[in-house]
Formats: structure tokens, sequence, C-alpha cells
């Protein structure tokens, strides 16, 4: 058994198995579904647990940990009918020996990783044409190329809110590691590189791009050189990094973005790196810095009480990656509550002032 295994038998596959945690949130059952949103509402789980983005094994038990923590009694809880797919086959994406590959003329494990994101883009295009919220448990943040281009094809007009320390906007021609989670965003906008269409990603060809005043960053905090000129150069107009973040206060950041997005459909992508890793060391690329506590579930927050949300993500955490099990589940309980703040739940019920 090499150490990798161990570790995980040590901190968190073992240890995990038996973490089940009560939802802390309040019920706010009374919170609207948006329109498009069929009724009963329906949150539709779907596990993707994709590792071949990155370098780091643990990513694929990301979805798991957060079903055994305690989602859908979470979800319905606060008035969601759940659907729980299971965890979508991406394990044969896999090469025998080594899965961290390069693909001839394209950035490592390009066609396992396109091809998987097929796989995903189906699941939830399925789910959002049948009125579903599609709830996208990760796996690295790869897992988005698919998921909003589901998004996308069902719903065109859909606004990302996009949470993450990084902005995951390199294609593959300024990538300095080659890996994939670091670029979805390119992809979203169609920004392929000068070798054009990537090999495996040609269903991609018939989802409507990602335009520039779709897409809000919030909590950037860590980007590559290169990258600092393609956001330049993309016409992203709100990117509210961590010093954006202190300067004005998340209250400010959150409705600039939502006032932004107003009318659109939302997709929220939460990368728990985004976080700072004194609330969630348990992710592949960590940061100091990032969110409290209090803003990272502010952000939720604010995306629920704009009544839009159809769809989201949450990516990146990787139990194998934690120094002991208390990390691991603070971790996961944090995703699984950022995840509930995003659906509806409250820690506790803003005080009416109007009444007596």
């Amino acid at each position: 058994m090499n150490h990798v295994m161990r570790r995980a038998k040590r901190i968190g596959v073992r240890y995990v198995n038996s973490l089940r945690v009560k939802p802390s949130f309040g019920s706010d059952t009374h919170q609207k579904a948006p329109s498009f949103i069929a009724q009963p509402k329906t949150a539709s789980v779907i596990g993707a647990p994709m590792t071949l983005g990155q370098p780091l094994d643990g990513t694929d038990h990301g979805p798991n940990l957060l079903r055994q923590a305690g989602l859908t009694d979470a979800l319905e809880t606060l008035g969601w009918t759940v659907k729980d797919h299971g965890d979508l086959d991406l394990e044969t994406m896999r090469s025998s020996e080594s899965s961290h590959v390069a693909n001839a003329g394209g950035p490592l494990n390009c066609f396992q990783v396109c091809e998987g994101n097929r796989r995903i883009y189906e699941r939830v295009l399925m789910s959002c044409n049948a009125g579903e919220c599609p709830v996208v448990l990760g796996g690295d943040h790869s897992v988005s190329l698919g998921s909003i281009s589901g998004v996308l094809k069902a719903r065109p007009d859909t606004g990302v809110i996009w949470v993450d320390a990084h902005a995951d906007i390199n294609n593959p021609d300024t990538s300095p590691s080659g890996n994939m989670h670091g670029m979805p965003v390119a992809l979203l906008m169609k920004n392929y590189g000068k070798e054009g269409t990537l090999q495996g990603l040609e269903w991609h060809e018939s989802v409507p791009t990602l335009s520039s005043n779709q897409i809000v960053y919030v909590g950037l905090r860590d980007i590559d050189a290169l990258e600092r000129d393609l956001l330049r150069k993309s016409g992203i107009k709100h990117i509210f990094t961590m010093h954006e973040i202190d300067k004005f206060g998340i209250g400010r950041v959150m409705k600039a973005a939502l006032d932004h997005l107003n009318g659109r459909p939302l997709h929220l992508s939460y990368d728990i790196d985004a976080v700072d890793p004194e609330y969630a060391p348990a992710t592949g690329t960590v940061v100091r810095g990032g969110l409290t506590l209090r803003e990272a579930f502010f952000i939720a927050e604010s995306v629920a009480e704009s009544g839009m949300l159809g769809s989201m993500d949450m990516v990146e955490v990787n139990p194998l990656l934690a120094d002991c099990g208390d990390d691991v589940s603070s971790t996961v309980q944090m995703g699984l509550r950022l995840i509930e703040a995003a659906m509806g739940g409250r820690i506790y019920d803003p005080v009416d002032l109007t009444r007596s």
C-alpha cells in the first residue's frame, strides 16, 4: 500500500465513514425558487469525482464526503425534493498506469478531462431541461466546464458567480502547469489557445459561449502572470479580488455582483479554496488570506436571497491533503454549509424591525 493510500486510510476515508453531521442552519422553506425551476422544487445532486484536472489524488472523495455529512437531509429540511443521481463514471477516463499524463498537442489528460466533462454536461443538461436545480459535487474545478456548459445549453443567459482563489482562465498556451482545473473559464469562453478545439472537446462546439458580461469573480488572490493578461483582455468587468473585499466589504461586493447579473438565472461555482485555510484546510491549492467564515457564507446567502439560483458547483474538497481528521471534518462541513446557505439556509433569520 503506497503512502497516499495509507494517508487516506488514516485521515480521510475511514474517519469520514462515520461523519454524520446534522444541519446547523435554520429552515427557510419560504425561500422562493426562480420561475425556471419546476415545482416541487428539486435539487438534482450529481457527483463528479474528477481528479485528472490536477496532479493530486483525493478530490474524487469529495462527493461522497458531502453526502455522508448530511447533504440530502439538509436540502430536504429547506423544502427541496432531492434526486441524487450518484457519481458519474469518470474512472474509465483514467490512463492505465499514470493518470496524470500529457496528450499529444494538448494539456495534461486533455482527452480524459474533456470526455469526462461531456458526461457531466449531458447529465446537467437533462436536469436543467427537467426544470431542476443541478448541484454538482466535485472533483476538481475542471468539472465546471461540463456543468456550466450544460446550464448554458438549457439557459443561455445564465450568469456565473465564480468564487475562487484562482481565476482558472488560463488557456493551454498560457498555463504554467498544463493542469486543466486552471482552464475551465477560458474554455467556456472558447479560448482554446492557438491549436484550436482540444482533443475530446468536439461536443463543446454546440454550447453557447460564455460572454465576458456573464461572469463575475469573487475572492481571487492567486493569479498567474500570463493569466493576468488574459483577464485584462477578457472584457470581464467585475473581478473582485481579496483586495476589493477588504477595501469595500463583502456586502458592497456582492451587491455589485448581483446588480450586474440582475435578471439572469445564476450559477454559483464555489471552489472551497476561496475560503481561508483556517476554515477549509483540506484542499489542493491552499492560499492564505482568503475569505473569512462570515464572508464565505455571506456570498452564498446573497445568492440565495436573489431568488435566481438555478445551479451550483462545490469543488476541490480533498481529504487526502488534510493533516488530521479534524481538518477533513471542518472542510467537509464548510462545503456542506455553503451549499445549504446557497439553497436557502440561514444561520439565523434576519431581524424584522417592522414587527412590534
